[in-house]
């Protein structure tokens, strides 16, 4: 049952990619995330209230910096999904794992440099080829982007990957610390709602495009909120980490789920090598995944994430 909890998760979050497409005519990208925040903190308002779970925090501090640097991965992952083929820009947010994995290899290598008084950490070498391979699939999957002079909106999508991993890692000290799933989204949404907030107050708000286009922004909202549920639940339901490492890697049905809107929807044009890029990114994703749990280096990713949150942002 967890498996089908990832995939509704892993749909829902690359069905609300469409809908910040269609928002995006109207809005932009700081008032998405600041709708956005708003309708999720109503949802994880709700979901606390009926698991009796309190919204008061001993650890507003943690909260806070999870939430800058949460909020700054989904306005960059939004940005690019608005700005190129919706695929393309989901994949970027799908390296969490990669970059995680990059993170600690080089934490490894740091105790390999002259003057390290320390123990030196061993080198996991399949975990260094698949971090290569992985960056051997970004720079395919930048070339067709820069060269349709989609170099910004790959450039965010690329530092939104970055971002959300290390938001995961806060998550992850989150959940040490005792915070319950539904608090710490609950403040990552109201993350979104004060950050976007502050950048239309600095920027200006659009020209009210009336109750229609104004609509698309409640299946964002409502879609991140439920994306974010099903993938919890996901989680929580693998009692094994076997059950936990297919989960954790189910989250990549998202980019197929993507990629039949890209060419189904919205009739867009990726070429052979963007296409082979996607492919190796997600595949070193998965790797990375299995390699991490296996040599137990670190947990797969927790089931907050923008996208996913597990993902995505916000994945």
């Amino acid at each position: 049952m967890q498996a089908l909890w990832m995939v509704a998760g892993a749909f829902f979050f690359a069905t609300m990619g469409v809908f910040v497409k269609y928002a995006s005519a109207s809005f932009t990208t700081a008032e998405i995330v600041f709708y956005r925040g708003l309708i999720g903190m109503a949802v994880l308002w709700w979901l606390a209230r009926r698991q009796g779970i309190g919204l008061a925090t001993r650890h507003p501090w943690m909260h806070g910096w999870r939430s800058l640097v949460g909020v700054t991965a989904m306005s960059g992952w939004f940005y690019a999904i608005t700005k190129m083929p919706l695929a393309t820009g989901m994949t970027f947010n799908y390296m969490s794992s990669l970059w995680i994995a990059a993170f600690l290899v080089a934490g490894a290598l740091w105790t390999w440099r002259p003057g390290h008084t320390g123990a030196r950490r061993s080198l996991n070498i399949p975990l260094l080829a698949t971090i290569v391979m992985g960056f051997v699939g970004v720079l395919l999957l930048l070339q067709p982007s820069f060269a349709q002079q989609q170099g910004v909106a790959a450039l965010a999508g690329l530092s939104s990957g970055v971002l959300s991993a290390m938001a995961y890692m806060q998550v992850s000290a989150l959940s040490r610390a005792g915070e319950p799933e539904a608090r710490t989204v609950f403040y990552f949404c109201l993350g979104c709602a004060v950050g976007g907030g502050a950048v239309m107050l600095g920027g200006g708000v659009s020209p009210w495009p009336g109750i229609g286009p104004s609509l698309w922004l409640l299946p964002v909202g409502v879609l991140a909120a439920g994306g974010q549920l099903c993938m919890t639940r996901a989680y929580a339901t693998a009692q094994t980490p076997r059950a936990t490492l297919v989960v954790a890697n189910l989250q990549y049905t998202g980019l197929i789920f993507a990629s039949a809107y890209s060419l189904v929807w919205f009739d867009d044009q990726i070429n052979l090598l963007g296409w082979l890029g996607m492919a190796l990114v997600a595949a070193s994703g998965i790797a990375a995944t299995v390699l991490r749990a296996r040599n137990k280096v670190a947990p797969p990713a927790t089931a907050e994430t923008e996208a996913p949150m597990a993902s995505p942002a916000g994945r």
